[in-house]
């Protein structure tokens, strides 16, 4: 099986985020405070959608020429849509 290098960004990118996650995770357990952790928790909802529009973008990079505008801008839209519908 060939994994192009956009694939591969995308992938390394997911795993970059997951090892925030644990990390995140692990500092709470860690620092055993509510406060501490709402605090950890805030800045992983931030890091959580900039790395869903940033594998998002890199992928449509990638398929762009394989997609009519109409798709890509309904893709950006629900991109749109997941970040303000997440937003507290």
């Amino acid at each position: 099986m060939d994994i192009n290098n956009t694939l591969s960004i995308m992938i390394l990118l997911r795993l970059v985020s997951s090892f925030i996650e644990m990390g995140a995770a692990f500092l709470m357990y860690y620092f055993k405070n509510v406060t501490t952790a709402i605090k950890i928790n805030a800045i992983l909802g931030l890091v959580g959608p900039l790395i869903l529009i940033l594998v998002t973008f890199i992928g449509l990079i990638e398929i762009s020429n394989k997609l009519e505008l109409k798709n890509l801008l309904l893709i950006a839209a629900g991109v749109v849509l997941i970040i303000i519908g997440t937003r507290n």
